[in-house]
């Protein structure tokens, strides 16, 4: 799940061991004492015996101890055994798949899906759901028009793909009569109607900065409506909606104050945020971070639970769970799986 994993020779009774600390740990949020885990564990072993095999686990980095006397809690790595080791994943009950299926609607559109998948996400999880704008690999220009607003503003009216349409206002260098505006729509549309967007911004651009000297009217204004109007489409994707971060203030595992404030920090501006997603924008599957896994320093202490949505077999955009290390992976994993796969059928019919 995680590229972070680590191979640790355990024998099944450690394993056994290791698999009910952490989920009492996880339930209960106390560091787990040797007698306990006798009790739990349901194996014959004395706690002298577990105390043994509790200083093992401890030695190899996977359990520590918060002070002297205190049982045990499980480390960053002793979670990641756990994860991709030990871990029983639960299916999630039929009622809460409709609940998904009935919120993330085909008919909403883009923007509303996103919302819902993100509000959904947290809702669920009780912790902060995430989930970035869908991107597109191609752009396809179908028309364009300009229509002048007041002073040098331009009301841009894009339609790209099969049947997505996007106003947008745009700031020029000098005003524009109407019927400029018109001859400079038609003549992106009959010269590169069809083609990639990005693609056609580009050509622009390096025939600008080639020739400009024997470029008309025309085409130096073609060149400026295509690099504003089309300059935002490539913005598309880098940003992503966030719900429920409220939910990580005062939780059990996230309750150091400059921790929290650095986590925020991270959202707000968002560039570490999107830096740990786009690696799993390929991923096949749930990744799942552990604390320092990540990279980004903002979230050490934090897991981030995260899928990949595809429609027809390409990765639009990933949503994910963030929230501290003692989360109930075994309930958020299914959720952020399960919400992936609806949103990405949701997109389906606008894709």
């Amino acid at each position: 799940m995680s590229s972070a994993k680590q191979q640790f020779a355990l024998n099944e009774r450690a394993q056994h061991l290791l698999k009910v600390l952490v989920e009492r740990y996880i339930a209960e949020g106390q560091p787990v004492g040797s007698r306990t885990l006798a009790r739990d564990a349901g194996l014959d072993l004395s706690p002298a015996t577990i105390r043994n095999v509790m200083s093992d686990l401890e030695e190899m980095g996977l359990v520590c101890s918060p002070h002297t006397s205190a049982g045990r809690m499980p480390t960053a790595q002793g979670y990641r055994v756990f994860i991709d080791s030990l871990l029983t994943v639960r299916q999630l009950h039929a009622r809460e798949v409709q609940r998904l299926q009935r919120e993330l609607d085909p008919n909403n559109n883009t923007e509303l899906l996103v919302q819902n998948a993100s509000r959904l996400l947290s809702g669920v999880s009780r912790m902060a759901g995430l989930v970035t704008l869908p991107r597109r690999e191609r752009v396809v220009l179908r028309q364009v028009e300009f229509l002048p607003l007041s002073d040098t503003r331009i009301l841009v009216i894009l339609v790209t793909n099969e049947r997505e349409v996007q106003n947008r206002i745009i700031q020029a260098e000098r005003q524009y009569a109407e019927s400029e505006l018109r001859e400079v729509a038609n003549f992106l549309n009959a010269h590169y109607m069809g083609q990639d967007i990005h693609g056609v911004r580009d050509q622009l651009m390096r025939e600008l900065r080639e020739a400009r000297e024997n470029l008309n009217q025309l085409m130096l204004s073609a060149v400026e409506m295509a690099e504003k109007a089309f300059d935002q489409e490539g913005e598309r994707g880098e940003d992503f909606v966030l719900a429920g971060e409220n939910n990580l203030i005062g939780s059990d595992g996230l309750s150091d104050v400059a921790q929290l404030r650095q986590l925020f920090e991270a959202f707000n501006r968002k560039r570490d945020v999107l830096g740990v997603l786009d690696h799993c924008l390929r991923a096949d599957g749930v990744q799942i971070f552990i604390g320092e896994e990540s990279g980004y320093q903002a979230f050490d202490g934090c897991s981030l639970v995260t899928a990949p949505y595809s429609v027809d077999g390409q990765s639009l955009g990933v949503l994910g769970v963030i929230g501290p290390t003692r989360m109930a992976y075994e309930r958020v994993i299914p959720i952020v799986d399960v919400t992936a796969k609806l949103l990405g059928a949701a997109l389906n019919p606008r894709n």
